[in-house]
């Protein structure tokens, strides 16, 4: 009796497909005498399980592909909003998830400690729909990408991610160097013990790149010395804290060779040494990430973006997709593409967090803003330059 029953639910299930086949157009007519039959995309199977259900299809010869993909919008209003599509030439695997993302996901250092906890340099991306928390190492995945448009999430995404380390790691063990171009980002961390420096201008983000490349080379230096592969195998005597390079709208320096090389070499050569780099910026296009760049960046985040070719350059197609309803929301691409939601920091609550680690001997190292710092700039910090 339960394998009829069985048999009759997946008959049930895949007449529900054809009826969105149906609505889609997706389908090829057949003449037989007077009347015109509709054929279906073949459905190999109809998986139900306690959080899915699960179908496969393939294309009838002739079909085509991209018609799939433009009418994903039918499959949403056939089963639901939690409908994903996924597929190339032919076969196609369609999935409604039974859960769905919280509306909104609170920041909380307290819930992410057990998760995180080990890591090196953790990086908290966000939640599946499953309630997952999904975390990977930056030292091992050094190079973050992170995009989106105004109110997309992305900069409280940052704030998240900047805050969390601070909080997990001492300052003696995590050196922060930010680059807040936009001046809008990055003020919630002056005086924080682990930040040297936020620097708001070109010129003064320039001496920091020139800094941060003179001390890749010592510790490129060092691992030679020593003969070891990372810094984390360095003798004690000479260990080193790990390096964190943020750049809020890294756009804005890609015009300038020297900076862009700096850049570049940052991101390319940090895993060994210890330095991570997270880049950001609103609206990625070809001139601005190059190849060069992008394939150094391994980790992307998407967030919102206004079109299919923006989200393409950054590597997660099918952010174009997601509904300004839902800020917070972003594709996470490492080996795979999965959809997330980040969890939301606002700037009163991360002011909060962040007053028990300022430092009233803080210092400003880059900038010549006597506003921001007292601390000369002198030839021992600067590196000769």
């Amino acid at each position: 009796m339960q394998k009829v029953r069985g048999f009759i639910r997946r008959q049930w299930l895949k007449a529900q497909l054809k009826k969105a086949f149906h609505s889609a157009g997706l389908y090829v007519k057949y003449r037989s005498g007077d009347r015109e039959i509709p054929v279906y995309p073949k459905i190999h199977s109809a998986i139900e399980t306690s959080d899915k259900i699960e179908y496969v299809f393939t294309l009838i010869n002739g079909m085509d592909p991209k018609e799939v993909m433009k009418k994903e919008y039918v499959f949403r209003q056939v089963f639901g909003r939690n409908t994903d599509v996924k597929g190339d030439l032919k076969k196609f695997v369609l999935t409604v998830y039974r859960k769905t993302f919280p509306k909104e996901l609170k920041y909380n250092y307290n819930t992410i400690l057990p998760v995180i906890d080990g890591l090196n340099l953790p990086i908290v991306a966000g939640m599946d729909r499953h309630g997952q928390w999904h975390v990977y190492d930056a030292i091992n995945e050094p190079g973050l990408l992170i995009s989106g448009e105004p109110g997309a999430g992305k900069s409280s995404q940052v704030r998240s991610i900047i805050t969390t380390l601070i909080q997990y790691k001492k300052p003696h063990e995590l050196e922060i160097y930010l680059g807040d171009l936009k001046m809008s980002e990055f003020h919630l961390f002056y005086d924080i013990e682990h930040v040297k420096s936020v620097c708001i201008y070109p010129e003064d983000l320039r001496k920091m790149l020139t800094y941060l490349t003179r001390e890749m080379k010592r510790r490129g230096e060092l691992l030679n010395k020593y003969r070891v592969t990372h810094v984390n195998k360095l003798p004690e005597s000479e260990k080193v804290p790990y390096i964190l390079i943020c750049i809020d709208e890294f756009v804005m320096i890609m015009d300038d060779k020297d900076m862009k090389a700096m850049l570049i070499q940052l991101v390319a050569l940090g895993r060994a040494l210890g330095m991570v780099c997270i880049l950001s910026l609103q609206r990625p296009s070809h001139d601005i990430l190059d190849t060069k760049i992008r394939s150094c960046l391994t980790v992307r985040m998407g967030f919102r973006v206004s079109d299919f070719s923006n989200a393409k350059i950054i590597g997660t197609t099918g952010a174009e997709k997601i509904a300004k309803e839902t800020p917070g929301r972003f594709l996470l691409k490492r080996s795979d593409i999965i959809e997330l939601q980040a969890p939301f920091l606002d700037e009163k609550h991360a002011e909060k967090i962040l007053r028990a680690y300022k430092s009233s001997k803080w210092k400003n190292r880059f900038t010549g803003d006597s506003r921001m710092s007292s601390e000369p700039l002198t030839d021992d910090i600067l590196g000769g330059l």
